[in-house]
């Protein structure tokens, strides 16, 4: 069993509820709101122009979606590279309604659903680079099915894609790919196993554009196979999420304040521990279940490969007691 492996078990005996709304490091909430804030962008821009806009009642000369989202025209593209990170995070399009709003807040549930499960299964660092994976092979194979399939090459001019799905569908993979028999639903019967849900959010994207030759469906398999690949490596022991956590702790560290370093060692370890290279005394480690509490969640926030060799010894030891 590899330390993926036994890192999922061990957290599969001992789940609890570590993240709320308030807390920080939460990339989940980071997500979520992310998403709502390009979506409040998108929908007050057109908001404005319609009132500052003479035209049709109702009618939406602008749609701000179109700065926003991944076009499916390389030509188009190429003057809006950006798009490239803004689709995955943005929402709306057209004026504003019932409809739009309902869209917005079922998105929303998906992913708010599959972002937990994975941060119960898993913890807290995998959510946004399997999110971002997911998106980007989404987008790669939008753009590429778009110009390999006759049927569609003609339409590519009108063809963008937006929103969070991909980013959705490839959490829903992570998921499933960890445990498949991991249970929602509880209360009913012996509960709902989580490959079922992930394959009716699946079914329903799928017939959104069941009905007309498009490159949506091919990104939406694309994003997928990208959620399965990266637990495929991540359990043989090659996680590819270290360097955009790297990033991502950087960024974060840029909005909260920096903690005061101590100037100088403490003078005992200055007298004692100053002999050479021998150790005054071996430590034996103490293993309570703070201790083990404090482990997981610096798992949750920097990663395994953040733990000192006494760390992982203790969370370990503690993994074969709990086994017992």
């Amino acid at each position: 069993m590899g330390v993926a492996d036994r890192e999922f078990e061990y957290r599969g005996n001992n789940r609890r509820r570590r993240f709320s709304l308030g807390q920080s490091g939460n990339a989940l909430i980071a997500l979520l709101t992310l998403n709502i804030i390009f979506f409040l962008i998108i929908l007050t821009a057109n908001v404005f122009n319609l009132y500052t806009h003479q035209g049709p009642p109702g009618a939406l000369s602008f749609d701000a979606t179109q700065w926003f989202g991944l076009p499916a025209d390389f030509t188009q593209l190429a003057h809006k590279p950006w798009t490239v990170l803004t689709f995955m995070f943005s929402h709306g399009g057209g004026p504003v309604s019932f409809s739009l709003m309902l869209s917005m807040l079922s998105n929303m549930l998906w992913l708010w659903m599959f972002g937990f499960i994975l941060q119960d299964l898993s913890g807290n660092s995998f959510i946004f680079p399997v999110y971002i994976y997911g998106s980007l092979a989404g987008a790669l194979v939008f753009v590429a099915a778009g110009y390999a399939l006759p049927g569609i090459r003609q339409a590519l001019p009108g063809l963008m894609l937006l929103g969070s799905t991909t980013g959705t569908i490839a959490l829903a993979a992570a998921v499933t790919s960890i445990n498949p028999q991991y249970r929602i639903f509880k209360n009913i019967g012996t509960g709902m196993p989580i490959w079922i849900l992930a394959a009716v959010f699946l079914a329903l994207k799928f017939l959104e554009f069941g009905r007309s030759l498009n490159p949506y469906p091919f990104a939406y398999l694309a994003a997928a196979a990208a959620g399965y690949l990266f637990v495929y490596y991540l359990k043989r022991g090659r996680d590819s999420s270290i360097w955009m956590n790297k990033w991502y702790d950087k960024i974060s560290n840029l909005f909260t304040p920096v903690k005061k370093a101590a100037s100088a060692l403490p003078v005992k370890e200055k007298i004692f521990y100053n002999s050479g290279n021998r150790e005054p005394y071996k430590k034996t480690a103490i293993i309570t279940q703070k201790r083990v509490d404090d482990i997981l969640d610096k798992i949750n926030q920097r990663g395994y490969g953040y733990l000192t060799e006494e760390e992982k010894t203790i969370l370990k030891k503690a993994a074969e007691e709990d086994s017992l």
